[in-house]
């Protein structure tokens, strides 16, 4: 059996088995994956803040008035201050058309409660979501789980799931099944290994 090559399917993993009359190696053959993650582009979050400021200064309905955006790229928080509720309201309309049209998905931000502050006006802090966070991974492996998808492995790898399996049109599959389902964040597919 010198120089001969075997491929065997064992369950989940390809094995290659290699026999020389010197030496016999086993190696595993990579099986086809991708990740699912989610994340923001921080500059595009910080060209929209920078668009919606400058309507804010031109808008008639926002003269003399007290309206402010801040972005904190380092928190990844975006804080809102106006005069009132209704200019708050007016306010996050403007901000989320700019990101809306600036491709940042309005899914990942999670806007906190209106609270009153100092000389009569408001504030609103919105956190951006950068990341798959651990409930939504757990949902994510738990829904590929119970559609019983054959030879489809979910892991939780920090903030995003690797998917893998050895047919590739499964993969697509579990693609399609993802875009389908709300996990409360805007998921992207990448990364994707032969």
């Amino acid at each position: 059996m010198r120089g001969a090559t075997k491929w065997l399917d064992c369950s989940l993993l390809a094995l290659v088995v290699t026999s020389d009359a010197a030496m016999a190696r086993v190696t595993i053959a990579p099986m086809p994956s991708f990740d699912v993650t989610s994340k923001i582009d921080l500059q595009e979050v910080d060209n929209a803040v920078n668009q919606a400021r400058k309507e804010v200064s031109q808008r008639y309905d926002f003269k003399g008035s007290k309206a402010a955006i801040e972005f904190n790229r380092a928190e990844s928080t975006l804080t809102l201050v106006a005069d009132d509720e209704f200019k708050m309201r007016s306010l996050w309309e403007l901000l989320e058309g700019r990101l809306v049209k600036r491709k940042v998905p309005i899914k990942n931000l999670k806007p906190g409660e209106i609270q009153h502050g100092a000389n009569d006006t408001v504030r609103r802090e919105i956190a951006l979501q950068i990341g798959i966070p651990t409930e939504a991974g757990r949902g994510i492996v738990k829904f590929l789980k119970d559609r019983k998808l054959k030879k489809v492995q979910a892991a939780i790898q920090g903030d995003e799931v690797r998917i893998s399996s050895p047919s590739r049109d499964e993969l697509q599959q579990v693609i399609a099944l993802l875009r389908e389902e709300d996990f409360g964040v805007a998921l992207q597919f990448g990364n994707y290994r032969e």
